[in-house]
């Protein structure tokens, strides 16, 4: 299937994201416009302690009108690479460092309209190492243990798409983590 750009006008501009609105030719020769959020890419981390608990974040989400339980994410600064923005974000969000960071892989977290690219790392050898959180985020740091806390994703007790997208990600590398 080809879609033919036509052309593409940016609507917005923000802090985090730009609007553009893109005009396309359809495979069967209809036009069509499609909103697309543009987005630098970010990160989602799976800090895991030396005692097999996930450090996860409890935070207010406006969108949501909910505090959701979350991995800690965050995104990139233009031209910043994953790995420099992980270790900065599992800091501010958590407290600690990690000795480890290992990438995961990557996904889109909404293709029909989003050019966001999370890569997902795993953290370990964690160390009390702070960074002040942005000033905008008041967070809770959560432990809880790994088999307890896949649970509580199964059960839809985690309904943030990249906590459950990384959960099911990390997997096959948490098992020699759990106690």
């Amino acid at each position: 299937m080809k879609f033919k750009l036509l052309n593409s006008e940016t609507i917005f501009k923000g802090r985090v994201f730009t609007i553009r609105q893109d005009n396309l030719r359809t495979p069967d020769g209809r036009t069509t416009k499609f909103d697309i959020v543009e987005h630098h890419g970010s990160v989602v981390i799976l800090p895991v302690d030396n005692d097999g608990n996930l450090l996860l974040v409890r935070q207010y989400r406006h969108a949501a009108v909910d505090n959701l339980l979350e991995l800690p994410a965050g995104t990139l600064d233009p031209e910043e690479d994953p790995a420099d923005c992980a270790a900065r974000e599992v800091r501010e969000e958590t407290g600690m460092g990690a000795g480890k960071l290992k990438e995961l892989g990557k996904f889109y977290l909404a293709p029909g309209y989003s050019t966001e690219l999370m890569t997902v790392f795993l953290a370990t050898e964690l160390r009390v190492d702070p960074l002040d959180p942005d000033a905008d985020e008041f967070l809770k740091v959560e432990k809880i243990p790994l088999t307890e806390a896949l649970s509580m994703a199964e059960t839809g007790q985690m309904p943030d798409a990249k906590t459950l997208a990384a959960l099911l990600m990390a997997r096959p590398h948490l098992s020699q983590f759990m106690k």
